[in-house]
């Protein structure tokens, strides 16, 4: 069984944006640089063989390039003590049909899609017995967040190994979009 979720990278100079927000909240356990994404699918489990139609399947994705831009702060569970603290991304049309027609190929494999609306963020820190008022305070003082805007030209599959100091992502694959050559 292999772990595996699909994602959107920002590129370097955004992750480097925002890698360290919400350093100032005690008990904020930060997002590694290198692990800053945006998940459009999480699939769980997969046995090797649907592993395999899966990487097969995402090459039927064809999708042009689009503009993306962080935006605004927030954090889940909505309502009640924050547990994740998040940037968001200015939502476009092409980014769901992008995130739908990756979910259209993955449910044609036979994978079980995870229910519910699409949230599109880049999870930034775990908290862990946070006070309230810090994040709050972060909250309040990250609201209007905007990062440059960044051209999305590939998406990704990944592994994700679960440890004693979190997810370690493997690169198991890049999608590019348009006639974008990776």
């Amino acid at each position: 069984m292999i772990r595996l979720f699909v994602s959107i990278d920002p590129p370097r100079d955004i992750r480097s944006y925002i890698k360290y927000l919400g350093r100032g909240i005690p008990g904020a356990r930060l997002t590694p640089e290198e692990q800053l994404h945006l998940t459009l699918h999480f699939l769980g489990e997969v046995e090797g063989t649907m592993f395999k139609d899966i990487r097969e399947a995402l090459l039927n994705v064809k999708k042009d390039p689009f503009l993306l831009q962080v935006r605004g702060v927030g954090h889940f569970p909505p309502r009640g003590n924050p547990k994740v603290i998040w940037a968001g991304v200015s939502s476009t049309e092409d980014l769901i049909r992008l995130q739908k027609a990756i979910g259209k190929e993955l449910h044609a494999c036979g994978v079980e899609l995870e229910k519910g609306k699409f949230s599109p963020h880049i999870t930034l820190a775990r908290l862990h017995n946070s006070p309230l008022q810090r994040v709050i305070e972060f909250l309040a003082g990250n609201s209007f967040l905007t990062s440059p805007s960044f051209t999305v030209d590939s998406f990704h599959l990944y592994s994700s190994q679960l440890g004693r100091n979190g997810a370690h992502h493997i690169l198991e694959e890049s999608y590019p979009l348009g006639d974008t050559i990776l």
